[in-house]
């Protein structure tokens, strides 16, 4: 953790801190949200000073991943796609906003939850208070089921009314915060928001993503329909694919996008054209995989909060926070 490494996500976690202040007075009700996502990205990308419209150019600095939009029961990985049906946001909407800047590969990865009308409050409330439990306990040494533990009870003390119903906030099981390695969103250590069984500890030199997600359904997320984004599979190399469409476009994701998850929106940003044929092939062959948005059951609403933490040899570092949350 040297110099240019600090200096870096300094850098990623200002420019974050400035665009979720902005989004948060624009995320109301009537606005749409590829507008939300445009907004979201062209400030990223103006505030690094990179665009990202020249090979490489993205692989300095920008988008660390593609920016989440998801509403109401979907948790996680739902991004607008180009030609597809507009979404507007409204009243009653809950919105996870979940977006990612990078300097040199260095990620920050921050998350948090709108929601026009106050009945979701205690909802809102109980997966803040969650999130910051998990950055309290986390540190050098700590052990992660005792994190997990905590996270979870106070997760689940709290209860939410809606529409005269009186609901339990759960954890969500099957998703979990997660270490961050350079250029890639996800390392090798998991951080659970339930009680879990494991003797992984946090190390020095640890960069991880605190989050969690608290529903009022069933805890449990299955894959929906559609397709959130890319992400080039490292350990499989390229051989015998047989399109030229196929060869040409992981060229365009080897030179633009390297380990980083990307969109359709971003190829489309970069000109690319008629890629659906060679993407299929990609996916087909293992060298590129796809993920889908992940949803708790129809008529629940799950809320996200998340920042990013470094284990710096003296210290703990919540690299994201500002004075939003």
């Amino acid at each position: 953790m040297d110099d240019d490494f600090l200096k870096d996500y300094r850098k990623a976690a200002e420019v974050h801190r400035q665009v979720r202040q902005y989004v948060q007075t624009i995320a109301k009700p009537g606005i749409t949200m590829t507008k939300l996502a445009d907004e979201i990205e062209e400030g990223v990308r103006g505030l690094t000073g990179h665009q990202g419209l020249e090979s490489g150019d993205a692989l300095k600095a920008g988008m660390g991943f593609p920016t989440g939009l998801c509403l109401n029961n979907v948790a996680a990985h739902w991004t607008p796609n180009p030609g597809g049906k507009e979404v507007v946001l409204q009243y009653d909407d809950v919105l996870k906003v979940d977006f990612g800047v990078h300097v040199n590969g260095r990620i920050v990865d921050s998350a948090f939850t709108v929601a026009a009308n106050p009945v979701y409050d205690n909802l809102l409330v109980a997966v803040k208070e969650a999130t910051n439990t998990g950055l309290k306990e986390a540190g050098i040494d700590a052990r992660i089921d005792q994190i997990s533990e905590r996270i979870q009870e106070v997760m689940e003390s709290y209860e939410v009314e809606i529409n005269g119903k009186v609901m339990p906030v759960k954890a969500v099981e099957n998703i979990t915060g997660h270490n961050i390695l350079r250029y890639k969103i996800h390392g090798d250590k998991q951080v659970p928001f339930v009680k879990t069984k494991t003797d992984q500890r946090m190390e020095e030199g640890d960069i991880f993503a605190i989050e969690t997600f608290g529903t009022t359904g069933n805890g449990y997320l299955t894959d929906d329909i559609g397709v959130y984004g890319y992400g080039r599979n490292e350990n499989f190399r390229p051989t015998g694919l047989q399109y030229a469409s196929a060869k040409s476009l992981l060229k365009t994701i080897d030179e633009n996008f390297g380990s980083l998850v990307f969109s359709r929106r971003y190829l489309e940003r970069l000109g690319v054209k008629n890629y659906h044929l060679g993407m299929r092939s990609l996916i087909a062959s293992g060298v590129v995989e796809d993920y889908a948005p992940l949803v708790d059951i129809p008529g629940s609403y799950v809320a996200q909060f998340e920042h990013t933490v470094l284990l710096r040899p003296n210290c703990k570092e919540v690299i994201s926070r500002g004075d939003d949350y």
